[in-house]
């Protein structure tokens, strides 16, 4: 049984009448509406859900049995039970007539006050119990459509681990093998005692190469322990007064031998002396992500940077001519392993512009993206010049 208050309406064009019958039906649990004409009866049946509604047969204008049949000709109060009262004699056949209308019920006055509240008792019941039932469909189709989505969520949680799984196996395998192929001609150059394959210069390379792949795995563990301090709410910021003019050139500079082996340079316009409080270490990571990607994805074409201060906050722009990003997925980008289907050409776990994002709104910043397909990307990262971290 439930707690809620039952609305009851009685309607009597006589005042004294709906007095005595509201004294007859009341109780805790029930709010009861009179109503003195047919017409306000049927305001209070638009406004209001009903478990029972009394009516006087014999009211002037608009009848009982009027009003009851307006009712039965309304969606909305198709199905109140209604119950006819009358003072009129058996003879006049009004009862045939009352359940030829849809009445549940017929009672002559004077009322049996007893059998009033029986009769009224068992319709609360039956209304309370329909309601709770109702109640119990609705939540148990709310926890239906929960338990659909929780199931949907888990099964696209399993396929995003077996596909990270896969990804790092795959992203560590290469660099691995590399290293591994090395090694075994190196040790067969030794065994052979062939000295010469071993000169300065050749060392120098072995080295290099060594440091490459070495870094390769370094940046994918670097990635990995990012997105898990992200998750839980430990990654550490400790922003200090930055030159991000000063920044940005280094950046340049560093990733320049890297730009012409992608067969490609950077188009730079960079405003100076732009100060602000960063964690540099960080904003370096987002810088060198966009900038790595703008060269990865960006068809040989030049990549633009550009670096000004739009009121409060600093902007850095990085835009490519290459394969651009759909609509679609644009917000996609942004999320934990996952990249665009044209992305997915080339390597890497899809974590780079997730915590880009993530590390530019922990500096109380924004990290954004504007493409055409076919025509380029351009990303935009807007960093606070005052410390509000």
């Amino acid at each position: 049984m439930t707690t809620n208050t039952t609305k009851l309406l009685i309607v009597d064009d006589l005042p004294e009448n709906l007095r005595a019958l509201s004294k007859i039906i009341e109780g805790e649990d029930r709010e009861i509406y009179q109503a003195s004409s047919g017409e306000e009866a049927l305001a209070l049946l638009l406004d209001h859900e009903f478990a029972l509604a009394i009516l006087d047969v014999m009211m002037p204008e608009m009848n009982g049995f009027e009003l009851a049949e307006l009712m039965r000709g309304t969606e909305r109060t198709r199905h109140t039970p209604i119950v006819f009262v009358s003072a009129s004699g058996r003879e006049l056949n009004y009862v045939f007539k009352g359940y030829e209308t849809g009445a549940v019920d017929f009672l002559y006055k004077p009322l049996d006050v007893a059998a009033v509240k029986s009769k009224v008792n068992v319709f609360v019941s039956l209304y309370q119990q329909r309601a709770q039932v109702k109640r119990q469909v609705e939540e148990l189709e709310r926890s239906r459509n929960e338990l659909r989505a929780t199931q949907i969520e888990l099964e696209r949680a399993v396929k995003m681990r077996d596909d990270f799984m896969s990804m790092v196996g795959h992203e560590l395998r290469t660099p691995l093998n590399t290293l591994h192929v090395e090694a075994q001609v190196r040790q067969l150059q030794l065994e052979k005692g062939n000295m010469s394959a071993f000169t300065q210069e050749k060392l120098k390379e072995m080295i290099a190469r060594d440091s490459r792949q070495i870094q390769s795995m370094v940046r994918l563990i670097n990635d990995m322990n990012d997105v898990s301090q992200i998750k839980n709410d430990t990654l550490s910021i400790r922003p200090v007064k930055t030159d991000l003019s000063l920044l940005v050139r280094r950046i340049i500079e560093d990733l320049s031998l890297q730009a012409k082996t992608s067969e490609t340079h950077f188009i730079t316009a960079i405003d100076e002396n732009i100060i602000g409080f960063w964690d540099e270490f960080r904003i370096e990571q987002i810088i060198i992500n966009l900038l790595t990607n703008a060269m990865r994805y960006g068809g040989n074409q030049a990549v633009e940077l550009t670096l000004t201060t739009q009121g409060n906050y600093a902007v850095l722009q990085v835009r490519d001519r290459g394969i651009g990003i759909s609509e679609k997925e644009q917000q996609l980008i942004f999320e934990k392993f996952e990249r665009g289907e044209n992305q997915k050409v080339c390597a890497g776990l899809g974590m780079g512009l997730y915590i880009a994002r993530q590390l530019a709104e922990a500096h109380g910043g924004a990290l954004n993206v504007e493409s055409i397909l076919g025509e380029g990307s351009t990303f935009t990262l807007k960093l606070p010049l005052t410390e509000n971290l």
